[in-house]
This record gives C-alpha cells, structure tokens and sequence, in this order.
C-alpha cells in the first residue's frame, strides 16, 4: 500500500489514506473497499494547467506542419493552457458529450499537485515544491488548431475529471517512467509512458516556473499522448498510471447530464 489523500463521502477536508493502485482500493479507519464503491470529490484547489506537445509521438505528428505559418517552429517553451474550474469532476462522474457533437478525444495525464508556491526552481529542487501526483483525464472535443487556443473545444462543464486521489510523491520513484493505459469500455485503446516526455517532470516544473508562479494546489499536466482515444455517448473511459491507480468516468449526453 501507499500514502494518498483524498476527498470523499462529503468529508469537509482532505484526508490521508492508504491505497493500493494496482486493485484500486482504498484502505481508510481500517475497512478496505474498492474506488468504485465510494462517492469521490475532485481532491485538488488550485488551477489545472495543461501542457500541449510535451510526448515526443505527440510533436513528431505534427510533422513539416510546425516549420509553416503560423508556428514557423517547433515550440521553445511550454505550451501551455487552463482547464477552470466549471470542467473540474471526480472519479466516476459523467462526462457530458455537447449535443451539436458526436465525440469527445481522451487526454490521458499524469497532474503534478504542488503543495507550496513554487517560482524559478531548478529541476533539481523541483520534487520539493510538489505534494504528489494524480490522474486526469484532459477532455476535449476533437481539433487540430493548437495556434489558435482550443477554448470552446478544452473548457466546456466536466471536460477534466481529476482523481480519484493523490499519491504523495515519496510514494512514486521514478515519475519520469511510468506506464499509462486507456481503456473503453474495457477494452484497451491506447498505452503510453511518461518515459517519452520531451520534458521530465523535473525540467517542465523548471521551465514553467522560469516565467510563472505555481501556487500550493496547483496542477501541472505533464501533458497527453499521440493517438488519443475517441469516445461516444454511452462509454466507459478508465484511465490507468502505473503506482497511482484508475479515474473511470461514462460519457453522457448533454441532455441526460
């Protein structure tokens, strides 16, 4: 088992609990259940930061595309975004799918949660500012434009379902190696590795905080890989991270939610 915080049952505040990822339980004043049995708050506060074209597959799909106007080039920094607050929802919530819209592409991330405000580190203290990690799901409707930020298709209500708890980085030796599946329906869609990072997570938290403050509560999404999934009305989304657990949500439409 490892250490995790978490919020659920409508408790007031977080609270510390023991989990054991690779069966998704939850061990809490001695009584044992699995993550599906309990009714999950989103366990973070603070603002959720995406970041594009971090996968190495990620960039190389781009192609020439980067070399032509607008981009000219290969990104130097970060690219980064916001997922607000109106798309923040727990493990086993439902993810509304718009009415105009037919599908929604999965963002499988690994979120750094930062636990104290964090400004121009080094890679090499970056670990220090930071609570532990969790998994997301970065929802949004289908696009190509990355020039033109995504707003209407990455910001719409649930599109970032957060959870089920945070593992405290202690617990994670080696965040840089780490495996990510996609499942729909349980049946495997897409596998990954945060090994294929163009920037670790060290060096990301360094170079974002190069130009910005993370405050305690944030979340930094390291970023989501080539060949997202897409899903339809009526499917079953789990995502899993090796060492941190699974986040289940079922896409629903938006006259049902």
């Amino acid at each position: 088992m490892v250490k995790a915080r978490c919020l659920f049952n409508n408790l007031q505040q977080s609270t510390d609990v023991d989990i054991t990822p690779t069966a998704n339980e939850i061990t809490f004043k001695n009584r044992t259940v699995h993550a599906n049995e309990i009714n999950w708050q989103v366990p973070v506060s603070g603002i959720i930061y995406g970041t594009a074209l971090n996968y190495e597959g990620e960039l190389a799909a781009m192609g020439d595309t980067l070399k032509e106007d607008p981009y000219k080039a290969p990104p130097k920094a970060p690219v980064l975004y916001i997922k607000p607050v109106n798309t923040l929802s727990p493990h086993l919530a439902q993810i509304p799918l718009p009415r105009e819209e037919n599908t929604l592409q999965v963002g499988a991330a690994l979120g750094i949660v930062f636990k104290e405000t964090c400004t121009q580190v080094t890679a090499n203290s970056a670990l220090d500012y930071v609570e532990g990690f969790t998994i997301v799901n970065d929802i949004s409707i289908p696009h190509k434009s990355i020039h033109r930020p995504a707003i209407k298709q990455k910001v719409q209500d649930g599109f970032c379902p957060i959870g089920p708890w945070i593992v405290q980085v202690d617990e994670v030796s080696d965040p840089d190696n780490l495996d990510i599946k996609v499942f729909v329906n349980n049946e495997l869609k897409q596998t990954s590795s945060t090994k294929s990072l163009i920037r670790n997570t060290k060096q990301l938290i360094e170079d974002v905080t190069e130009f910005m403050t993370l405050s305690e509560g944030d979340v930094l999404l390291v970023g989501t890989p080539e060949n997202p999934p897409l899903v339809i009305e009526g499917d079953i989304v789990r995502i899993e991270i090796e060492g941190i657990g699974a986040l289940e949500n079922k896409i629903i439409s938006e006259q049902e939610a």
